[in-house]
């Protein structure tokens, strides 16, 4: 094999799909960005817990409703353009997001960088499908998951290092001109066809095949059920990890700021070990019900560990954090489920509706645990941000176990499709 062959079969496709892995680890660490900085944005922008959430949740407000037509975009012109011009729009975001121009500013900032972070998992994805045998696609999968979580773990250390050097701000230019570069090497780098893959080919799909692959959907209750139990079950990400995780180690275990990031990024962890475990545990037993209801038994105890037990050590928290990302990773079986009970020709479509409705958690919880905080404040204020009491936190917070409870009664009404695709499933 000549060293050209070898960089065309062997290297650049690698090169390639760990653009979009690199990508996708790039959003997520700015999507939990705010999670690091709560008290200085209260002090810049003059804002209540409520306020917060929803300037935070501004992100899932452009990212959840994009997510049907995403597939449809990428299968259309490709990944190379989209992932450049996605890239950049986080980029921007990040950068209004960052220039203290007012809250309205701020929350379009948000929301930039949540519309260009919508492409980035199934541009991921889809440069795998053109550029790596089938084989591989599995892996592929669990690693760009991985890298995710490995943003989202870098960005609570990393960026709390950085804001107390430097400050919020310059830490978030920093990260806007980091993406500009990104985008470029993408459009340098990216092709949408692979010289040596037969899955190369762009399919035009219809506006039409989407909507009615859609429609079908919506009047499946098991799709429901199913979306249902991952929108509860991803609270642990969207509501604890990704912004109040690190204000709620600092003030009901007394942790510095360095150490409650260092805590908090445990579920990022946690989910990046659980994540592909959970998948081959799931085909080894042939079964995707039972893990997710044994997991979220396990995972209701932890939270109720980490919200309920007083006087834990740093080591504990650090123990319990993990377990509760590990466990609630469990969650990604609902895609496997989505995808085996449904009909083959629509099963991107409703992994999609699936991906949208549990994504709908963040918008909808962010801001609701911060409107419940602002209820129990007792008007201690700290460098200009709100300090909220323990037992405010706890009851907030409480949304957590409470939506791991629901989501363990509902998969006993999910049906178990036994590791089986629709033509062997009788719906």
């Amino acid at each position: 094999m000549t060293s050209n062959t070898f960089r065309q079969t062997i290297l650049l496709p690698w090169i390639i799909c760990s653009l979009g892995a690199l990508f996708y680890c790039y959003e997520y660490f700015l999507r939990i960005s705010p999670s690091v900085m709560t008290r200085e944005l209260m002090a810049a922008y003059d804002l209540t817990g409520a306020q917060v959430g929803n300037l935070s949740a501004f992100y899932y407000h452009a990212y959840v409703p994009m997510q049907i037509l995403v597939g449809l975009f990428m299968d259309r012109y490709g990944p190379r353009r989209l992932l450049t011009l996605a890239c950049l729009f986080c980029a921007f975001g990040a950068y209004l997001f960052a220039g203290n121009y007012g809250l309205g500013i701020a929350e379009t900032g948000r929301f930039l960088v949540g519309f260009g972070s919508a492409f980035a998992f199934v541009g991921a994805l889809k440069l795998a499908t053109i550029w790596l045998p089938p084989n591989r696609f599995a892996l592929v999968s669990g690693i760009i998951l991985c890298l995710g979580m490995i943003g989202a773990m870098i960005g609570d250390v990393l960026l709390r290092v950085m804001v107390d050097a430097i400050g919020w701000q310059l830490t978030i230019y920093a990260a806007s001109g980091a993406g500009i570069f990104l985008s470029l090497v993408i459009y340098l780098v990216v092709r949408d066809a692979s010289p040596i893959s037969d899955n190369h080919h762009i399919h035009v799909i219809s506006f039409k095949n989407v909507f009615v692959g859609l429609f079908q959907a919506l009047k499946n209750p098991q799709i429901w059920l199913n979306a249902f139990v991952g929108f509860l079950l991803y609270i642990s990400l969207s509501a604890f990890a990704e912004l109040w995780g690190i204000p709620y180690l600092e003030q009901a275990h007394n942790l510095t700021k360095t150490h409650a990031a260092y805590a908090n990024s445990m579920i990022f962890l946690g989910w990046a070990v659980g994540g592909p475990f959970w998948g081959w545990f799931s085909d080894f037993i042939g079964r995707r019900c039972l893990p997710m209801t044994i997991a979220s038994i396990g995972g209701l105890i932890m939270a109720c560990c980490l919200l309920y037990v007083p006087h834990l050590s740093l080591t504990s928290i650090y123990f319990i954090l993990f377990i509760f990302g590990f466990l609630s990773s469990v969650q990604i079986l609902i895609f496997a489920i989505a995808h085996e009970a449904s009909q083959m020709k629509i099963a991107g479509t409703v992994i999609a509706l699936t991906n949208m409705v549990v994504m709908v958690g963040g918008s909808i919880f962010q801001p609701v645990i911060g409107k419940l905080l602002d209820m129990e404040w007792t008007g201690v204020m700290l460098d200009g941000g709100r300090v909220y009491p323990t037992h405010a936190y706890q009851l907030a917070l409480s949304v957590i176990p409470v939506s791991i409870l629901i989501a363990i009664i509902v998969t006993f009404f999910i049906r178990e499709t036994h590791c089986a695709l629709q033509h062997r499933v009788k719906s």
